[in-house]
């Protein structure tokens, strides 16, 4: 027994031994190359690195990415939710023509970097009952506002944000995209839209430390919202306040991912009906620190060859012209005005489209279902995504220059040509 009893102990060093030695090659060290090779110089540049580059089987520890003495911060995102992470994301800034090394180290620990972007969502189940932080949820055609009698949802819906400026959906089927103005760089608290009993209250449309809601949005679809133009009928992607049944047959969402670099939305939309038809819709956004702005991607299915997809850019209160500025790969849709409620405020928007599938605009009618917007058109094809960037600059915020239209339009047409750049990445261990 004891020589049998030495035999286990041996063979169980040797294995901790051998188990010791696949932690040493989890955790080796990966270089990774990142050029920029534009003229341009690039600041918060989102790198993402799909996890098969990194040929990369660790699971549960914290990504650290060095260059030279400094860190920068990074996150791995799981974003087909199968429970493995999928890519590496982190943001990173470039002279001109930089060629720019780092190390990509693991760690048992969470490095805690500081947090500059966010995704809040509380929804109660019924009137009398307090808001819940919640990460998914499913909403039926008959359980839209208005059917419903009370507000499900804290803020209408979810609100993400970065360190300068924050969002908001309408998840009662409305699905317009709101703006949050931001006068500091720290996240804003988790009850903002909720009172002391956890009631959803409308507290966010006066002014705090923060910030408040700036945007009116009425039945336009906001910043970034979007319909179908099937022929010459505008179909918008959901319903207006005073409607008891959505057109949508099942709203599906979740908060992807929810980090200190990068936050990640989803949407899906079973049986849309516009113009006699039903579509499949799936819509991704993501956002990342030190952009006034957001990515937003759709795709659609279902799709008969006569229809156009239109992004909204909401013109209530605006009072000046549009301007449409080609910049690198994109075309710039720009506003500048008093923009904010009672017009009280400077506020500039814009939205940055795709060169490629661009079909020029029309401006959508006073009356109706989607109302008070530019639509911008865009080619769109069976199960193609679309990606596309809705920009909110505040006179208030941390960049004062935004009271200055050019400034702003600047800041647009500049951000697109960034955007336009592609980093190429090279792994080597």
């Amino acid at each position: 027994m004891k020589n049998k009893f030495k035999l286990y102990l041996s063979i169980a060093f040797i294995s901790m031994l051998f188990a010791g030695c696949k932690v040493e090659q989890k955790l080796q060290t990966v270089k990774i190359v990142l050029t920029n090779d534009s003229d341009l110089e690039l600041s918060d540049k989102a790198i993402s690195i799909k996890r098969s580059l990194l040929k990369s089987s660790i699971e549960n520890s914290f990504p650290i990415i060095l260059h030279n003495s400094d860190t920068i911060p990074a996150q791995v995102n799981d974003l087909d939710g199968d429970g493995k992470w999928d890519e590496l994301f982190f943001v990173a800034n470039f002279s001109a023509k930089e060629k720019k090394t780092v190390e990509l180290k693991w760690s048992n620990t969470d490095p805690k970097f500081t947090v500059k972007t966010s995704v809040r969502f509380g929804k109660r189940e019924a009137k009398d009952l307090p808001v819940q932080p919640a990460t998914e949820e499913v909403l039926m055609a008959d359980q839209v506002h208005k059917k419903l009698g009370f507000q499900k949802y804290q803020t209408d819906g979810p609100t993400w944000e970065n360190d300068k400026v924050g969002f908001r959906h309408y998840l009662d089927g409305r699905n317009s995209k709101d703006v949050f103005g931001k006068k500091t760089s720290g996240i804003t608290p988790e009850n903002v839209g909720i009172n002391s009993k956890g009631a959803v209250e409308d507290n966010y449309h006066q002014m705090y430390d923060w910030g408040r809601d700036i945007f009116p949005v009425g039945n336009s679809a906001g910043l970034g919202g979007y319909g179908l133009l099937v022929g010459n009928e505008i179909n918008r992607l959901g319903i207006i306040a005073s409607d008891t049944l959505n057109n949508i047959e099942k709203t599906t969402f979740k908060i992807v991912s929810e980090g200190p670099v990068n936050s990640v939305l989803s949407y899906n939309y079973k049986n849309w009906e516009a113009s006699g038809n039903k579509y499949q819709v799936q819509e991704t956004t993501s956002i990342w620190p030190g952009m006034y702005g957001y990515k937003n991607t759709v795709s659609l299915k279902g799709l008969k060859g006569n229809e156009m997809l239109v992004v909204a850019l909401s013109n209530i209160n605006n009072q000046n012209p549009l301007q449409v500025i080609d910049a690198g790969d994109y075309v710039c849709f720009i506003q500048h005005d008093k923009l904010t409620y009672e017009r009280q405020w400077i506020l500039g928007t814009a939205i940055i489209i795709p060169k490629d599938i661009y079909k020029g605009y029309i401006e959508a009618p006073k009356t109706g279902k989607l109302t008070n917007s530019y639509l911008i058109k865009l080619n769109v094809k069976n199960n193609q995504p679309i990606s596309y960037y809705p920009i909110a600059g505040w006179e208030l915020s941390a960049d004062k220059n935004f009271k200055d239209a050019v400034y702003f339009s600047n800041y647009v047409t500049t951000l697109a040509k960034q955007l336009s750049v592609k980093i190429d990445v090279e792994i080597s261990k």
